[in-house]
């Protein structure tokens, strides 16, 4: 059994009173990469659906194109290790760039190297951009629990397909690139949603899941938004009670 929240005792303040209590946290552990037996990275990360992390973030820094390319995937039995087997070769990046964020990862990947978006007829009325992002908020298992924790989906126009939660948010977007490579899930123009904010590397995920829309209940960066209106991306922030932000290619909301 993999934990994923721990207790705590802890010493609680509140209106000039103190008491001791029990309380919850999200683990955050280190877990390895290693592909092809040569150890990479290692993530920082909460330890569930550690396949769909090492696989997602190997597709999204385009070292891997499929799930074809995967001779297997192993998780060690104290889960601090993910081993990935391909059937050919590999060059480790020597380049790895950190980013952005607390409990940030890493990338090599190249902005030329993604495709825009290609223009499509996905729309979406702005009540159901508010339902997707409600839906999001009742995928929060562990957010319940402790706290402390993302979580990102995927979803079409008409519902969330599947989420996971992670201490990074750039982990959460790996998770569900892997899970879609593992699960074999494919989907016509993929809507992204995320608690977490939208930086450059985010954006970057999306875009290698072709995703049309990304939507976060927070905040994006500028370069983020620079990105998101070259790569053909509706970026929307702020996505929260009944109100929302469109930051880039606003053709995918209909307004009236």
């Amino acid at each position: 059994m993999i934990d994923t929240i721990l207790h705590s005792s802890i010493r609680r303040y509140s209106h000039g009173k103190t008491e001791y209590a029990e309380d919850d946290v999200i683990v955050e552990q280190p877990v390895s990469l290693t592909v092809n037996g040569k150890v990479w990275l290692t993530f920082m990360c909460t330890p569930i659906h550690l396949e769909a992390l090492a696989v997602g973030f190997l597709y999204n820094e385009k070292i891997i194109t499929s799930a074809a390319e995967i001779e297997d995937v192993r998780v060690c039995e104290h889960h601090d290790n993910v081993d990935v087997w391909l059937n050919r070769t590999v060059t480790e990046p020597t380049d790895w760039r950190r980013t952005s964020g607390c409990t940030g990862g890493y990338t090599a990947a190249v902005l030329e190297d993604i495709h825009p978006i290609p223009k499509d007829q996905l729309t979406l009325r702005p009540e159901k951009i508010l339902a997707l992002t409600e839906g999001l908020q009742g995928t929060q298992d562990l957010y319940k629990k402790s706290g402390g924790v993302h979580a990102s989906a995927l979803a079409v126009s008409n519902g969330i397909i599947l989420y996971t939660e992670d201490v990074g948010r750039h982990n959460t977007l790996d998770k569900i690139a892997g899970r879609m490579l593992l699960e074999k899930i494919a989907v016509d123009h993929p809507i992204l949603l995320s608690t977490g904010r939208i930086s450059s590397e985010m954006l970057q995920k999306a875009a290698r899941l072709r995703a049309s829309l990304l939507i976060s209940r927070t905040s994006p960066t500028s370069m983020s938004v620079e990105l998101a209106e070259k790569l053909g991306v509706t970026l929307i922030g702020y996505a929260r009670g009944h109100r929302f932000t469109v930051y880039t290619h606003p053709q995918r909301v209909v307004w009236e």
